[in-house]
């Protein structure tokens, strides 16, 4: 019977396959590292590309923000503008008011029967003196004033008989008692307008 010694064989073999595993071991370590570098030059020329997008865009803004500047002032003096003008509708309602008020308290006078002495305002009520014909002339009178629009109610406080003698004429003086809506709520002149009726 022929012996052969494979030993030496084997080992061979196994020498083969110890120097296959390292240089699949290292060229897959060699792979790797190209791999990884090649990302990391990709990565860096995509963050250097966007540090010069936002290096342009930057530049792009700081030249917005004088714009935006000018764009914040011109708002603030619109505003501005809006204010005065609110100031102003508000003076020429307020200035309207009494006005108006003064106009409707001419107009409701009964004419040759009826003549006003005095008239004060204080905190939304007016006080009305005045000589008249008669009784039923000052109720008129109370009756045109309850028409008028700034007018929220009339109340009479006294009314006076006396007598005229060089004109031998009896007349009746009278107190009247306004509440008035114009000049102490310019803003809700509707609203007092809407309470009235």
């Amino acid at each position: 019977m022929i012996r052969i010694n494979l030993l030496p064989f084997r080992a061979e073999r196994k020498k083969e396959n110890i120097r296959r595993q390292i240089s699949i071991y290292f060229l897959s370590l060699l792979f790797v590292c190209l791999l990884s570098a090649y990302f990391m030059i990709s990565l860096n020329r995509t963050l250097r590309s966007l540090e010069e997008r936002k290096a342009e865009k930057q530049k792009e803004l700081a030249s917005y923000a004088e714009t935006n500047r000018r764009i914040a002032a011109i708002k603030k003096k619109i505003a501005d503008l809006h204010a005065k003008l609110d100031v102003i509708k508000k003076i020429e309602n307020n200035k309207a008011g009494p006005v108006n008020l003064l106009d409707e308290i001419a107009t409701a006078v009964p004419t040759g029967k009826l003549w006003l002495r005095s008239l004060s305002e204080k905190k939304g009520r007016v006080i009305l003196e005045g000589t008249a014909m008669d009784n039923d002339t000052v109720a008129l009178y109370m009756t045109n004033l309850e028409k008028a629009q700034d007018i929220m109610s009339v109340d009479l406080k006294s009314t006076k008989l006396k007598t005229l003698r060089e004109y031998k004429q009896n007349v009746c003086d009278f107190i009247l008692n306004l509440k008035i809506g114009c000049i102490k709520a310019v803003k809700t002149g509707t609203k007092n307008k809407q309470e009235k009726k």
